[in-house]
């Protein structure tokens, strides 16, 4: 690197300057403000940790986002985060150890090795909320209330919000017994919507000829919440997990449709984002314009498990700057403020330490300084009045 260049960040690492950086803290605090509100209570992981904690359960699929170092006191592998879910359920499972629903919320920095669905990123401001110790419908709602709540602090609107179910796809792969193999390769279809692959793998198959069309439905289920009807058609003799699950499906969809009228619901059934570690409802947000999505969530109830407690667990997360990029609010102007000269009088500093007191900014004046209130960013000065007292006047 050379002179001429060594301001170069690295790509995908960004820094916020002024107002941006104004206006993410300015959100930071009215999410943190929403999420006490609603009894989550904030915790803060550490940026590392060692390998075996953050690479279970949802952090087995970011393995290769995580940065790893060497620990020089033992040699051991740490990971610099790349998502705090795991992280948090370990503190519910083993920090906090609680045995009643407990409400958390998260807000920080992790890095990725490689840019993915945040706006191409490597360095997200992830935020969520995660609800563990109940399982049921109440917890699910919450979850995506409280998501489509953050959605409406940060201004952004027109939300498209996609339901799915991955116990579906869990209920029809054994029925067919499929080899792990053969159930990868039938996952991988599914998420390219390649309909015509999946009816000639379903076709070698060695299942019943119903057992294969329900599977050649599932790619076939998505839509408005009609679907639902039609799954239930199509689905038919499935079993009951595939029937309660659908019946989940309708329940969310039903209180997503009553408290949020505006937002714009899209059912897919081969939706299975999440497969290897989310164990029910799943979810994710959509703007329109935004080829990624902007929030994803779901229910895991085994995350804690390899923390020595499988609580049930739900939660969403998404990434505050791309949400206030999105926001339809623009960047607050620059920050104006009251000019104190740089004068030693003890009546001045009494005045500048009132004014700061009562929230004003006030800016103090440098001995020998280049640059007047104006250039300061100021619309005010402090200045003697015919009584030789400071007063504030505008500019």
């Amino acid at each position: 690197m050379t002179d001429s260049n060594r301001w170069l960040l690295p790509e995908g690492i960004e820094e916020a300057l002024p107002p941006l950086a104004e206006r993410l803290e300015t959100c930071r605090r009215q999410l943190l403000d929403l999420y006490h509100r609603w009894g989550y209570e904030l915790v803060m992981p550490p940026m590392i940790e060692y390998l075996e904690s953050l690479l279970t359960g949802t952090g087995s699929d970011l393995d290769l986002q995580t940065f790893k170092l060497t620990d020089q006191l033992n040699g051991r592998l740490m990971g610099v985060r790349a998502d705090m879910t795991p992280q948090v359920a370990r503190i519910d499972a083993h920090s906090l150890n609680r045995d009643v629903p407990t409400r958390l919320c998260y807000m920080g920095t992790v890095l990725h090795t490689r840019p993915d669905g945040f706006a191409g990123s490597r360095s997200p401001l992830q935020v969520g909320a995660e609800l563990y110790g109940h399982k049921g419908l109440d917890s699910d709602v919450e979850t995506i209330r409280l998501m489509l709540e953050t959605f409406r602090v940060c201004g952004v609107g027109n939300i498209f919000l996609d339901l799915g179910h991955v116990d579906i796809y869990r209920s029809l792969a054994a029925d067919a017994g499929l080899t792990a193999d053969d159930e990868a390769q039938l996952f991988d279809m599914l998420q390219r919507k390649a309909l015509p692959e999946i009816r000639t793998f379903l076709k070698g198959l060695d299942a019943p000829a119903e057992v294969r069309e329900r599977l050649q439905a599932l790619g076939e289920l998505s839509g408005d919440t009609a679907v639902l009807d039609e799954a239930r058609r199509l689905l038919a003799g499935a079993g009951e997990r595939v029937g309660r699950a659908l019946d989940e499906l309708s329940a969310i969809a039903g209180a997503v449709q009553r408290l949020y009228p505006e937002v714009r619901l899209h059912v897919d059934l081969s939706e299975l984002r999440g497969f290897h570690y989310h164990t029910g409802a799943v979810f994710a947000a959509y703007v329109p314009g935004h080829g990624q999505e902007l929030a994803r969530g779901g229910r895991y109830d085994d995350i804690g498990r390899v923390f020595g407690r499988a609580r049930p667990a739900t939660g969403f997360s998404t990434d505050l700057k791309t949400l206030v990029r999105l926001s339809g609010q623009p960047l607050a102007a620059a920050p104006r403020g009251i000019f104190a000269p740089a004068d030693p009088d003890p009546a001045l500093l009494d005045a500048v330490a009132d004014l700061r007191a009562r929230g004003e900014r006030v800016i103090q004046g440098l001995a020998g300084q280049g640059g007047d209130a104006v250039a300061m960013g100021c619309d005010r000065v402090l200045a003697r009045d015919s009584k030789n007292q400071w007063t504030v006047t505008d500019l």
